[in-house]
C-alpha cells in the first residue's frame, strides 16, 4: 500500500581501488562492515521488489553509463541490465562478499570495490542508481546535491532507501543493545544511520537540478513466517552492526532477546504469519536538459 500524503504528491514529482572507469573510491567513515551475500539473498525476491519499482519508474529509454551504487549482490543490477542491456553498467559495493555474488549473478557487469561515499563519477552518468543504500550514510544536505551533480543532462538520479527506523524492528534493536548484558560493549555506539530528511527537505535540495522530480514512498507488507524470519531478515543488514560490535560469546544472546521482543511486536495473523511493515522512500530526479 501506498502513503500518498500531500507533501510526497506534488512531485516529491560505500578496498580503496581504482576502476577501469575512473571511479575514485576511498575507505573512511564508519566502520566497514563485510556483509554476508548469503543471508542478505535469503529474500531476494522480497528485497528486488523495491528495487523493481524504482527501475520500472525511471523515464530514460536510452542509457549509454549506468552507475549502481551500493550494489550489493546484484539485485538491482540485474534489473538495470534487463532495462539497458546496451549500457556501460558498473556495481560499486565495499563488501567483497557481496561482490562475488554479484559478479556471479551479472557476469557482463562491471563491478568495483569501494566505500560509495567517496564516489566521483569519470564522466557524467545517464543514470545512478542508489537502492537501500544512501540511507547508510550522513549528510545528505551535500550527497544528494553532489550525486546530482555527476548526472548527464537530461540523466536520472534514482534513490530508495528505507525509513524504518521508527518501526519496532529497529526501535527493539536499541532496546536490547541498552540490556545491562550489552550496554557495557555498545554504549559508544548508536545505529549508523541517521533519520532521513523529509519530503520538503529533498525537494528543496534537488529541484535546481531538475527538470521533474518525483518522490513517494510505498509501505512494504512483507509477510514472514514468524519472529525468526524478522529476525533473519535483518541479521545480514540492520542488525549486523550490533551484532560485530559485541564479543562472538553474547551474539546468540543478543538475538534471542532480539527475537522475544520481536515476537511480541509481532502479532501471528490468523494463518500464523507475521506482517513486517517497511516503509521506502523513492526519488526520482530528471536533471535539466542544460546547465544553469
Amino acid at each position: 500500500m501506498k502513503k500518498n500524503t500531500n507533501a510526497f504528491v506534488r512531485h516529491w514529482t560505500p578496498a580503496a581501488s581504482e576502476g577501469r572507469l575512473g571511479h575514485s573510491l576511498f575507505r573512511s567513515g564508519p566502520t566497514i562492515i563485510d556483509w554476508s551475500a548469503q543471508h542478505y539473498d535469503s529474500f531476494a525476491m522480497e528485497r528486488q521488489r523495491a528495487a523493481r519499482e524504482l527501475i520500472d519508474a525511471v523515464p530514460l529509454t536510452s542509457a549509454r553509463s549506468v552507475t549502481d551504487l551500493g550494489c550489493g549482490s546484484g539485485l538491482s543490477t540485474t534489473l538495470l541490465t534487463e532495462r539497458w542491456p546496451d549500457a556501460k553498467i558498473t556495481g560499486i559495493d565495499q563488501s567483497a562478499d557481496m561482490l562475488t555474488a554479484a559478479t556471479r549473478r551479472v557476469p557482463d557487469a562491471h563491478f568495483v570495490q569501494g566505500n560509495i561515499a567517496k564516489f566521483v563519477a569519470a564522466e557524467p552518468q545517464d543514470l545512478i542508481v542508489a537502492n537501500a543504500s544512501l540511507h547508510w550514510l550522513p549528510n545528505h544536505e551535500a550527497l544528494l546535491p553532489k550525486l546530482m551533480q555527476q548526472v548527464s543532462l537530461g540523466g536520472c538520479l534514482a534513490v530508495q532507501m528505507p525509513n524504518n527506523l521508527d518501526e519496532p524492528s529497529h526501535r527493539l534493536m536499541q532496546a536490547v543493545a541498552e540490556l545491562p548484558d550489552y550496554a557495557s560493549h555498545l554504549q559508544a555506539f548508536k545505529s549508523q544511520r541517521s533519520a532521513l530528511l523529509t519530503a520538503e527537505e529533498y525537494y528543496d535540495l534537488l529541484i535546481p537540478y531538475c527538470e521533474s522530480l518525483r518522490l513517494w514512498e510505498t509501505h512494504y507488507q512483507h509477510l514472514l513466517s514468524g519472529a525468526e524470519e524478522i529476525v533473519a531478515w535483518f541479521a545480514s543488514t540492520g542488525l549486523k552492526p550490533f551484532l560485530d560490535m559485541l564479543p562472538a560469546e553474547k551474539r546468540s544472546a543478543f538475538q534471542t532477546h532480539y527475537r522475544h521482543r520481536v515476537s511480541q511486536a509481532y502479532a501471528p495473523r490468523v494463518d500464523g504469519k507475521v506482517m513486517l511493515r517497511l516503509p521506502r522512500v523513492f526519488i526520482l530526479a530528471t536533471r535539466k536538459h542544460h546547465r544553469g
